[in-house]
């Protein structure tokens, strides 16, 4: 069965039932999501909502928005900002930040820089993987003691390992072997001081889902997650964007092709593919017939070992 004929099947289904079978999957996705972000807030004292302004974030402040109500949001918005992410995004995230009248505190790795706790090998190189610095130095000015993240477990296989509520140690750093079991909802909140738990409540969603959650609830999304023209060249089976940031190599040729994003990062790791998917119900479709993760598709960072998710965890990042 092909992806099309697949997703006209679920179509028919749905509208026999009047959306039931779609909807109850997602009422059920959404509810476990908004429980745990009351978890969070009545547990915890000082957590913090990790927001960029991709797309698993919005679907995370949607339903954050559904479990308080707009302006009501318990705990602040966090961005930690490489200084290279695309505008669009970024322009994105103020605004829906104010149009939910949330605080929103964004730090820079240019920051860490300028302290000299982040060090560039050379200035070309991707200051993603630096973000971990950045976010540690967040956590111990604001004593954030909880984070809250819209990673997945189906992005990666270092993310597949994680638990919802996901234990770091006074140095912000994962130890898989010390994870909690997490039976029948109960999720165990007890820190030393010092520590603080990172908390994902859409691991359970797959980015399939994230995309139907998105067609249903409308949710506006940067312009970037939908086709358009963008100079790119071919690099190692990956469409990278030509910008200042990313240019051509001397034997590359730039090519205008249709693209969009399925994930999006720093511009110097994050990369397109090739689509002319306008709208979320077409993102769906293509989504059905997609073979690779969006993370193996588009993200040059985690193609070498130095980069890879696994080590970033262990260092503090998500």
């Amino acid at each position: 069965m092909n992806a099309r004929t697949e997703h006209e099947l679920l179509k028919s289904a749905d509208m026999t039932t009047g959306h039931h079978l779609s909807n109850a999957h997602l009422d059920a996705l959404e509810e476990e999501t908004i429980f745990i972000l009351r978890e969070v807030a009545a547990t915890f004292e000082r957590p913090t909502l990790l927001f960029s302004g991709g797309k698993d974030s919005l679907v995370l402040l949607k339903c954050a928005e559904k479990a308080f109500g707009a302006g009501r949001i318990p705990y602040p918005l966090l961005m930690i900002d490489t200084g290279h992410n695309f505008p669009e995004v970024t322009d994105f995230r103020d605004f829906r930040a104010k149009e939910l009248n949330a605080e929103l505190i964004v730090r820079s790795v240019e920051d860490s820089m300028a302290r000299g706790t982040v060090r560039l090998a050379h200035p070309g190189e991707s200051r993603n993987v630096h973000q971990s610095v950045t976010l540690l130095e967040a956590i111990e000015e604001f004593r954030f003691d909880a984070l809250i993240g819209g990673a997945r477990r189906d992005e990666e296989k270092a993310r597949a390992k994680e638990r919802i509520f996901s234990h770091r140690d006074s140095f912000g750093q994962w130890q898989p072997k010390a994870q909690r079991p997490e039976l029948w909802t109960l999720f165990n909140t007890r820190l030393a001081p010092g520590e603080h738990f990172r908390v994902f409540p859409i691991s359970n969603w797959t980015e399939l889902d994230v995309w139907q959650y998105i067609e249903r609830e409308a949710i506006a999304l940067p312009s970037i997650y939908y086709t358009h023209k963008r100079e790119v060249v071919d690099r190692r089976g990956l469409l990278v964007p030509v910008t200042e940031l990313t240019p051509p190599q001397s034997d590359e040729t730039v090519q205008v092709r249709d693209v969009r994003f399925r994930t999006v990062g720093d511009i110097t790791c994050t990369c397109p593919v090739e689509s002319l998917a306008a709208t979320a119900g077409d993102i769906v479709i293509e989504t059905l017939a997609a073979d690779v993760s969006e993370r193996g598709a588009t993200r040059m960072d985690d193609k070498t070992s130095d980069a890879s998710m696994e080590k970033r965890k262990k260092d503090g990042y998500f």
